[in-house]
């Protein structure tokens, strides 16, 4: 069994949910509190034993590879002002990982920008983490899926049940449970996936979340499906052209989830995560009680 050594974020999407501040600076850079939705992801993999990044990006992402480059200026700015707090704050950013980038250049789906990464990648398995969805979790999200990976030596998905009014949104899972370390109610084995249904022709309201890790299968699958919804290559219908030759497992994490592409998700990530703040929770929850709400 191979190990994972490589997660891929996706970064070309258009960031449209975000107009007018995405129209200068991707969607993947605006801060949660005081770091780039992406740094989150990136550090959950880091965290999960993951420290090589692909990154595919798209036009105007620039600003990205500049967040995890080195930045001489700057640091010789803090080390002159003798600010080694944040001196030592900006270099573990570009100290994290080893990180690499892929051009993207239409944005045709989630599937495509994941086959986009195909030659740094190779013949191994390896992570997909979308910057969207943040995790807030004690074991990284990632770290529990790679745990069932390397029990079964194949493709894992994360879940989470979603309400009925939500399941349209997300690509949804008909699936069985599995016993796994003597239980039965976080491991599934996948039958089908259906890529955002109605409420009413969904088969269950297990949905996929943004963390996978993949075995190499996928990339000869997402070559292989024709274009789905929006003339776009969907990750759903790669996987479930896997189905067809292999088993995908799905796990309901442990954790919460905050859907950060959406302005509202957006805000109450915002919120919750300065509230945990040693440096800012108490001060930001005076404030909060202050409000006529």
């Amino acid at each position: 069994m191979a190990k994972v050594r490589k997660a891929v974020f996706p970064a070309a999407g258009l960031g449209t949910r975000f107009l007018p501040a995405t129209k200068a600076q991707p969607k993947e850079m605006l801060p949660l509190v005081d770091k780039p939705l992406i740094q989150y992801g990136v550090e959950e993999a880091m965290q999960s034993g993951v420290r090589n990044i692909l990154i595919v990006t798209g036009r105007g992402k620039t600003a990205i590879e500049d967040h995890f480059d080195v930045s001489f200026e700057l640091e010789h700015l803090l080390e002159t002002r003798h600010k080694k707090d944040l001196l030592a704050t900006v270099r573990a950013v570009s100290d994290m990982i080893d990180v690499s980038y892929v051009r993207q250049k239409e944005a045709l789906g989630l599937g495509h920008a994941v086959l986009r990464a195909r030659e740094l990648v190779g013949d191994e398995p390896f992570a997909v983490i979308l910057s969207d969805d943040v995790i807030d979790a004690e074991v990284p999200c990632l770290r529990q899926l790679l745990d069932v990976y390397e029990f079964y030596n194949a493709s894992v998905v994360a879940l989470m049940e979603v309400p009925n009014e939500s399941i349209s949104a997300y690509g949804v899972v008909d699936a069985e449970p599995v016993a796994h370390n003597g239980g039965r109610d976080r491991l599934y084995r996948i039958r089908n996936m259906v890529e955002k249904p109605k409420a009413s022709e969904a088969p269950s309201n297990l949905a996929i979340i943004g963390r996978y890790v993949l075995t190499p299968e996928i990339f000869s699958s997402l070559e292989a499906i024709e274009p789905g919804s929006g003339g776009e290559i969907q990750l759903t219908d790669g996987l479930k052209h896997v189905l067809r030759s292999r088993p995908i497992y799905g796990y309901k994490f442990e954790g919460k989830r905050y859907d950060a592409g959406d302005k509202l998700g957006f805000l109450k990530a915002t919120v919750e995560f300065a509230l945990k703040r040693y440096d800012l929770g108490q001060e930001f929850r005076e404030y909060l009680k202050t409000l006529s709400i």
